[in-house]
C-alpha cells in the first residue's frame, strides 16, 4: 500500500490498541511510527502454529470488534481471517444469580445474529498484530523505548525517547495518539489528571478443563462480588473456523483484595471455589491453568484531547471488565479516530487540527459514558445483598428474558453495535 499523505501520527504504546490503531491508520495510507517500552519477542510464523493449552488471559472481542479486524485487508485475506482459527465464536448467554431464581438466555437463533462474539488467547491475538504491523511498510515500529520528553507547538508534537540502548533519541509527527496504558506516561508528561476508584477487588483469570462440552456458551452468574464468567475456547487443536466441541473454558474469577494468593497456588481450592458458584452449568470443572491476578481499579482521563495529542485505550478509561467492554470499547475509539483522520487526510487538511479531535472527543463520549455506567450498575447492584434487591434483581432477570424488546437492545449494546 502507498501513502496518501506525508503527514504523519506518532503512537506511543504498542499494546494489542496501539498496533491495531497502526494498521487502521495503515489502511488509509497514512503513516505512523509506533513506540514501544518493552523489547517485543523475536516471533516466525511457526510461532503461531502452537498454542499453550492453559495460557491465562484470554480476551472477549464483541461483533463490532469483529467487523473492524475483518475490514483490515491483509495480503489475500482479511486480518479478521487470519486471527479466526484461535477464535471461538459464543452463540448463547445464560445469565442468572447464584442461590436465586432468576435466569434469562441470549441465544443467537433468537435474536437472528451471526453470534455476539467471539473469545481468543490475548497471546495469539498480540502475535498476529505485532507480525501484521512487523509487515506493514507504512508502520515503523521501535521498541525497547523509554519516553522521557513531550513538547508540542500550533503545527507538530515532539518526543524525546531512549532507545534499547539507552542512547536519547528524538521524533517529530503532526499528530500524537497515547495508547501507554492505564499508568501513561504520556498522559502524566501531557500534565493531564485522573479520576480515579479503587473496586477493593482482584480479578483472577484462567482457563479450566471441564467434563461437558461448552457447545459456544458462555455463562455470566453474579454473586456477592458481582460478576463472574465462564467462556468458550477453541479446543487445544481445534479450529475457529469450524464449529468446536471444546472443554476448555476461560474463566473471570472476582475476589476481595488481599484474598487472591490462594486462588492463584491452591488448584483444588480454586476448582472447588468456581464448581460451588457454578454449580452444573457448565459441568464439572476437572482441571485449571495457572492464573493471572489483576487489581480492579476505574481510571478515567480528565480530558482525551489537548493541543495536538489524543488520550485511548485504558489511557483514556480503564474500567472493571465485568461486561468485557474496555478493551472493545477502545477499539471503537481507534476505529472513530482513524476514519476522522482519513477524512481529514482526503481534504486535505491538518490532521492534528483542534477541532477535528475535539468532534472526535464528543463523538465518542456518550459511548464511553454509556459502558462506563452499565459496568458500575451492574458491580454494584449485585454486590447489595438485601434481600428485597435480591427479589427485584430476579423478577428484571425473568422479565429481561420476557419481555420482546429488552433482549435485542441489551445484545445490541453488548455486540457494541451501538455506538
Amino acid at each position: 500500500m502507498n501513502t496518501i499523505t506525508s503527514q504523519t501520527v506518532l503512537i506511543i504504546g504498542g499494546g494489542n490498541v496501539g498496533l491495531s490503531f497502526a494498521l487502521l491508520l495503515a489502511d488509509q495510507g497514512i503513516q505512523s511510527t509506533l513506540l514501544e517500552k518493552t523489547p517485543y519477542p523475536t516471533i516466525s510464523p511457526d510461532d503461531d502454529l502452537d498454542r499453550k493449552q492453559f495460557d491465562s488471559r484470554n480476551i472477549a472481542l464483541s461483533r463490532r470488534t469483529v467487523q473492524i479486524y475483518n475490514s483490515l485487508v491483509v495480503g489475500d485475506n482479511t486480518l479478521w481471517h487470519e486471527l479466526q482459527s484461535h477464535a471461538c465464536r459464543i452463540d448463547e448467554v445464560n445469565i442468572s444469580e447464584q442461590d436465586s431464581f432468576g435466569k434469562a438466555t441470549l441465544n443467537k437463533h433468537a435474536e437472528g445474529v451471526e453470534s455476539f462474539g467471539q473469545v481468543m488467547e490475548n497471546a495469539w491475538l498480540g502475535k498476529k498484530l505485532l507480525m501484521t504491523v512487523q509487515n506493514n511498510p507504512l508502520i515503523t515500529l521501535i521498541d525497547g523505548a523509554t519516553l522521557t520528553a513531550l513538547i508540542q507547538t500550533d503545527k507538530d508534537v515532539t518526543v524525546t525517547f531512549c532507545d534499547a540502548t539507552q542512547q536519547p533519541q528524538t521524533l517529530t509527527a503532526d499528530l500524537l495518539v497515547a495508547c501507554d496504558g492505564q499508568h501513561s506516561p504520556c498522559r502524566e508528561l501531557l500534565g493531564i489528571g485522573t479520576t480515579t476508584h479503587d473496586y477493593q477487588q482482584v480479578g483472577i483469570v484462567g482457563v479450566v478443563m471441564t467434563d461437558q462440552p461448552h457447545n459456544h456458551q458462555a455463562i455470566e452468574r453474579f454473586n456477592k462480588m458481582g460478576a463472574v464468567a465462564v467462556l468458550p475456547l477453541t479446543d487445544f487443536q481445534g479450529d475457529g473456523h469450524q464449529a468446536q466441541q471444546g472443554y476448555r473454558r476461560s474463566v473471570v474469577w472476582v475476589c476481595p483484595k488481599g484474598e487472591e494468593q490462594r486462588y492463584l497456588d491452591d488448584d483444588a481450592y480454586f476448582i472447588d471455589t468456581i464448581q460451588h458458584a457454578f454449580g452444573d452449568l457448565a459441568g464439572k470443572f476437572v482441571k485449571a491453568g495457572k492464573r493471572g491476578a489483576y487489581p480492579l481499579v476505574k481510571v478515567l482521563a480528565n480530558s482525551q484531547v489537548k493541543g495536538r495529542c489524543v488520550i485511548m485505550g485504558n489511557a483514556a478509561h480503564t474500567l472493571h471488565p465485568v461486561a468485557g467492554q474496555g478493551f472493545n470499547l477502545c477499539m471503537r475509539d481507534a476505529d472513530t479516530l482513524a476514519k476522522l483522520i482519513g477524512k481529514q487526510v482526503m481534504r486535505g487538511q491538518d490532521i492534528g487540527d483542534g477541532d477535528m479531535l475535539k468532534t472526535y472527543a464528543k463523538r465518542r463520549k456518550a459511548d464511553q459514558k454509556r459502558v462506563e455506567i452499565f459496568c458500575d450498575t451492574v458491580v454494584y447492584s449485585f454486590m447489595i445483598q438485601n434481600p428485597l434487591l435480591k427479589v427485584a434483581r430476579n423478577v428484571g432477570l425473568i422479565a429481561f428474558d420476557k419481555v420482546p424488546f429488552v433482549k435485542p437492545m441489551v445484545a445490541t449494546f453488548a455486540m457494541g453495535l451501538e455506538s
